[in-house]
């Protein structure tokens, strides 16, 4: 979870890679609606994203019914929505990919072809409420290179599942 730009589709992808489980991009699952009014530059409202965290929430249901996991990079941004994800199935975990706005910027910046413009990336922020202590997940630096956010990530998700090192 994160803003645009916190490399969410980045070490999502390779994350589930090295767990050996599918990876779902959340942006996919997105109505062509918001599609349209992100690209224009528009804010989504609560209103705009239930449908997408529904999608969200329905690949959740079906990873539930197998064995494997899976990885879905998802904004996530209010704990409502990350509320909703949770109550899909037991053992969703978040990983908070934080990293600064000004780092979020230069990100946004080279990357093309995307339709999240970087104009959007304020309201991400006033929107962002960071994971509360009795949420399942962490918080990682997101402003250091890959390698180090998917170790960090790795040992995150190995604690979760075994919370006794056992």
């Amino acid at each position: 979870m994160g803003v645009s730009g916190a490399g969410k589709s980045t070490v999502g992808g390779r994350l589930a890679h090295r767990l050996g489980v599918p990876f779902t991009e959340g942006d996919d699952l997105h109505p062509q609606a918001n599609i349209a009014r992100m690209t224009a530059g528009s804010a989504l409202g609560d209103a705009d994203r239930r449908p997408w965290l529904d999608a969200v929430a329905d690949v959740i249901r079906q990873t539930c019914l197998t064995p494997t996991g899976r990885v879905i990079s998802c904004s996530a941004l209010k704990r409502r929505y990350r509320d909703i994800l949770r109550a899909a199935g037991p053992g969703v975990f978040f990983l908070h990919l934080a990293l600064t706005p000004a780092e979020a910027r230069a990100r946004l910046s080279r990357r093309h072809g995307h339709f999240m413009p970087s104009a959007l990336l304020d309201s991400q922020y006033q929107a962002l409420e960071p994971l509360q202590a009795d949420e399942a997940g962490v918080t990682l630096d997101a402003d250091g290179d890959a390698e180090t956010i998917l170790r960090q990530a790795e040992a995150a998700i190995a604690r979760f599942e075994d919370p006794d090192g056992q």
